[in-house]
């Protein structure tokens, strides 16, 4: 993927990796539409750094999935990047049956959102230069952490949905990359922005951006790779029980 001259919608853009990619990119020369719920926060964001465009969508919410696809096609027609951001993570007790809410929601946001992105976004890309479609799992798809097992189960499934989806669009010309984060220090979980386990952001970012122009599939940074590939290497289940420990 070029760095530069693009135009990206980063639905799940006002906080976190999200944010810190928005930002970064727009820096680079690209035209950058941030996506979210609190069109406050996106003011403030936009004022800050002008150049920033801004499109209110709730992706747990079908119907708006449409219309802010609608209106990011009309107002930007030479979008050609899609990066499917926005998630949630939560911490699960699967002994109380409550636990059920929880997952639905991550599943609504975390699975759905992305598909119904992926589906309003296709046909609209198919065909134009430099079409990227970036997914978001998780280095938890890969070795899933005890004390968040839906979140752990959404990631594994965008992973394998990206796979195929790969494939499929190849004869559109639409390119599919997958961006596996480790744990990095934002405020996905309480205590995570300020963890020493986590990766720190800036860093994240950094790294992810030297890997994208020659992402093919996958991109990977160091702090990722154990997840990644413990179960080829045979440390699966200890770093399951380490995950555990964490929360």
């Amino acid at each position: 993927m070029n760095l530069t001259d693009n135009t990206i919608f980063i639905p799940g853009a006002t906080s976190g990796i999200g944010l810190a990619l928005a930002l970064r990119l727009h820096e680079r020369g690209n035209t950058v539409i941030i996506g979210g719920r609190r069109t406050a926060l996106m003011d403030e964001i936009a004022a800050a750094h002008p150049g920033i465009e801004t499109v209110r969508i709730d992706t747990a919410d079908a119907d708006d999935i449409m219309r802010a696809s609608t209106e990011v096609q009309t107002r930007f027609p030479d979008t050609n990047v899609l990066i499917a951001m926005a998630g949630i993570m939560r911490a699960e007790d699967l002994t109380d049956p409550s636990f059920l809410d929880t997952a639905v929601a991550e599943v609504t946001t975390n699975i759905l959102g992305p598909l119904r992105l992926v589906a309003a976004f296709t046909d609209f890309l198919s065909g134009t230069p430099g079409a990227t479609i970036i997914t978001v799992s998780s280095g938890l798809a890969f070795t899933p952490m005890a004390t968040t097992p839906t979140y752990s189960a959404t990631k594994a499934a965008i992973h394998s949905f990206t796979d195929s989806l790969r494939m499929q669009l190849a004869p559109n010309g639409i390119s599919v990359l997958e961006l596996v984060p480790p744990a990095v220090a934002t405020d996905l979980m309480p205590g995570q922005a300020e963890a020493e386990w986590a990766m720190p952001l800036s860093d994240f970012v950094d790294e992810v951006l030297t890997l994208l122009p020659d992402a093919t599939d996958e991109i990977l940074v160091e702090r990722v790779k154990a997840l990644r590939y413990s179960e080829a290497d045979g440390t699966r289940r200890d770093m399951m029980g380490a995950l555990a420990r964490l929360h």
